[in-house]
């Protein structure tokens, strides 16, 4: 591709497709060792270490375990004002690896960045390339958010693989409880009324909740699951586990819902002289805001490469934490496509096409896209003095809560 469109000029647009092009080989290497050496969240050392030191190699300053989080990075490039941001996903599934794809994310991400980079000067920007562990597990972009990791970043971007190419879409918010009872336990046939009974809690709780699902609003989903039920059938369980999945459309909605939820809970408590404790499990994550002229940038560049999204406007898919980032700053999370047959995200079999020539592609075209639309915005006048204008208005407020369900130092959703 050396053509230009809309706000890159050819010259621009064939720089950055000679350099995803420069760094192919190693790029499509990345793509197949993330998913030959899957790690779970928040354990992602090899994978963490392998983007790192790829593009330390290529000249950005590399700031390794930021944010408190080990496996999580920082490369820059550049010394523009403009600090345009690359969010590397590297996480797996236990035991069904990448089954979610995101070898690709990560190294579509990595290209992106060094595309970028690589007009950094012509354009005024700086890239920000940024190792987000655990996506699919406990949600390190809010961690890193709090950090302080994002303070500098204008607008964000990465692609999610996926099976075809996807614009729009949002996501649903989610919360993760583990509710623990205690009761008291006594002999389930001599003394049963001795006892306080931890399962018959959650029992409770576990129907009070299935009444409740007929008068939730439209979209709100509630899993519940008994992990810890007792241990022997002639005593009394005097401590029970459940854990409980909350998602809804947006943090308002999650709001209400985790409060009727948390009442059916105590509900359990107060019905059976037990106690309840609730523990979150993992960041709670935002519903995802696609920021529309990122999102038309991300189109045209797509164009360019011969692809053409569907546009998900209005849909709600999935979690993810890339939500929580879209609330405080410009942000898109597209989907970028390859085949995959009928295997759905989360499968063994979805994970099988993660190193197909069509996958490679995808790592490839949406490294060139992502550099697009930084470029776009780079040199669109409006669009930079919105993205500066943000982070100048980014107020620094220790023990601020949004409405995105974090504590971080601005969040537009509030």
């Amino acid at each position: 591709m050396s053509a230009g469109h809309a706000g890159v000029p050819a010259d621009i647009a064939a720089a950055i497709a000679q350099a995803v092009d420069r760094w192919s080989d190693e790029l499509v290497e990345l793509s197949h060792s993330l998913h030959r050496e899957p790690e779970p969240a928040f354990a992602e050392h090899r994978s963490c270490a392998k983007i790192a030191d790829l593009v330390a190699a290529a000249g950005f300053a590399v700031e390794r375990s930021v944010g408190g989080l080990d496996t999580a990075f920082t490369a820059t490039c550049g010394t523009g004002d403009l600090t345009i941001g690359f969010c590397a996903e590297y996480d797996a599934l236990p035991e069904i690896g990448h089954s979610c794809g995101h070898n690709v994310n990560g190294a579509a991400a990595t290209g992106g960045a060094l595309a970028l980079a690589a007009v950094a000067d012509d354009l005024g920007v700086r890239v920000k390339l940024i190792g987000t562990p655990a996506e699919e597990a406990g949600g390190g972009k809010p961690i890193l958010l709090r950090a302080g990791v994002f303070d500098d970043v204008a607008a964000a971007m990465m692609v999610h693989a996926g099976g075809q190419d996807e614009v729009d879409g949002s996501s649903l918010a989610m919360a993760q409880w583990t509710a623990d009872y205690t009761g008291r336990p006594s002999h389930a046939a001599t003394a049963p009324w001795e006892g306080a009974n931890a399962l018959d809690a959650i029992s409770v709780a576990y129907h009070a909740v299935g009444l409740l699902r007929q008068q939730l609003e439209p979209g709100l989903v509630v899993s519940f699951i008994v992990t810890e039920g007792g241990q022997a059938p002639n005593v009394i369980p005097a401590h029970t586990r459940a854990a409980v999945e909350i998602r809804a459309g947006s943090v308002a909605r999650l709001r209400r819902a985790q409060a009727r939820v948390r009442a059916c809970l105590e509900a359990g408590a107060l019905a059976t002289g037990t106690k309840l404790e609730i523990t979150p499990r993992g960041e709670e994550f935002a519903d995802l805001r696609q920021d529309e002229f990122m999102t038309g940038a991300y189109v045209r560049a797509l164009g360019a490469l011969g692809r053409v999204p569907v546009s998900r406007a209005g849909e709600h898919i999935a979690s993810t934490d890339m939500g929580n980032v879209s609330q405080v700053l410009p942000a898109i999370h597209p989907t970028i496509g390859y085949e995959v047959g009928d295997a759905a995200h989360h499968t063994a079999a979805f994970a099988e096409h993660g190193t197909s020539v069509s996958a490679d592609s995808a790592v490839l075209d949406g490294a060139v896209a992502m550099a697009l639309v930084g470029a776009e915005l780079a040199r669109d006048p409006e669009q930079r003095a919105r993205l500066l204008g943000g982070v100048r208005g980014r107020v620094s407020s220790a023990g601020f809560r949004s409405r995105c369900g974090n504590e971080h130092r601005q969040c537009a959703c509030q």
